[in-house]
């Protein structure tokens, strides 16, 4: 099946569809352990390629051959790819979604924001004109075939929220988001505007959002949920635990059952080559 209705079909069986934010290689390796589903997140790319914060750096080859990257080791994975505003130019918009469409992955977000963009839970976002971003919207998904198209707003006065939020679900978009919303209540009230459109949901730790299970999420109408940074912000505190440890003990490193090694690592990374390249069965098994 196409990846792209792949993952339509998913988010209408029911439930919530959780999808993992992932940076770089070896995170989405250990995310693949635990769910099917990548959120290939503007704020991991940026501070793992780029080192930099997520206010417009990225590059689009950069996020197209990642992905790349990641279809080639994880054929099966829902991919949902953060786009930011298209790279600015409806045109550059479009020849992304091309990209990405060709190379597998599964959906793409297109936000509303404007230049300087800023992370969907930080201060100081601005957005379009609703017109210029509809017109946006629409030329991406004339040109998607089957890729899932995420329509973001990150409008942050009440009344702006609700009136695109209604407009965005006017469009042929397959999901909406409205980004750092900041209660429940407030989820409920995009609900009741979107009629029927599936709603998506992005919280990430020390965000505007509130932090909700999966079960409440369900139960307020969400149908999407993206963690954007659990692989990036645990490994920045492992890092700097396992870094921490090493100076205070006089660069010896630790030993012990719980700790990750060579031959856990590698087996890691060798079901990478795995997925593609299934060992043959034994003669006479």
């Amino acid at each position: 099946m196409r990846p792209g209705q792949n993952l339509r079909n998913n988010v209408s069986e029911g439930g919530v569809t959780p999808l993992i934010g992932v940076f770089d290689m070896f995170s989405a390796s250990v995310a693949a352990q635990h769910y099917d589903g990548f959120f290939v997140s503007g704020f991991g790319f940026a501070a793992s390629y780029y080192g930099l914060p997520d206010i417009g750096f990225i590059a689009w080859p950069d996020i197209v051959n990642f992905v790349q990257r990641l279809r080639l080791a994880f054929p099966q994975h829902h991919m949902l790819v953060d786009i930011d505003d298209g790279y600015v130019d409806p045109e550059v918009a479009c020849h992304v979604v091309e990209h990405l469409e060709a190379i597998g992955a599964s959906g793409v977000i297109l936000e509303d924001q404007k230049r300087p963009r800023r992370c969907g839970h930080v201060e100081g976002k601005q957005v379009l004109p609703l017109a210029e971003y509809l017109e946006k919207l629409e030329l991406v998904l004339q040109t998607r075939r089957d890729l899932l198209v995420v329509a973001r707003t990150d409008a942050t006065e009440e009344a702006e929220i609700l009136r695109r939020a209604e407009a965005l679900a006017g469009t042929d978009a397959d999901v909406i988001l409205v980004d750092g919303v900041r209660s429940a209540d407030w989820i409920a009230k995009v609900r009741a505007v979107i009629g029927d459109k599936p709603l998506l949901f992005n919280q990430i730790a020390g965000g505007k959002s509130p932090r909700l299970s999966l079960s409440e999420l369900e139960r307020l109408g969400v149908d999407v949920a993206i963690y954007s940074t659990p692989c990036l912000f645990a490994a920045q505190s492992a890092m700097e635990g396992a870094l921490t440890a090493l100076k205070d003990n006089d660069g010896r490193l630790p030993h012990g059952e719980d700790q990750v090694g060579v031959a856990e690592s590698l087996l890691l990374l060798e079901q990478n080559i795995s997925r593609h390249h299934p060992k043959p069965a034994l003669v006479g098994s």
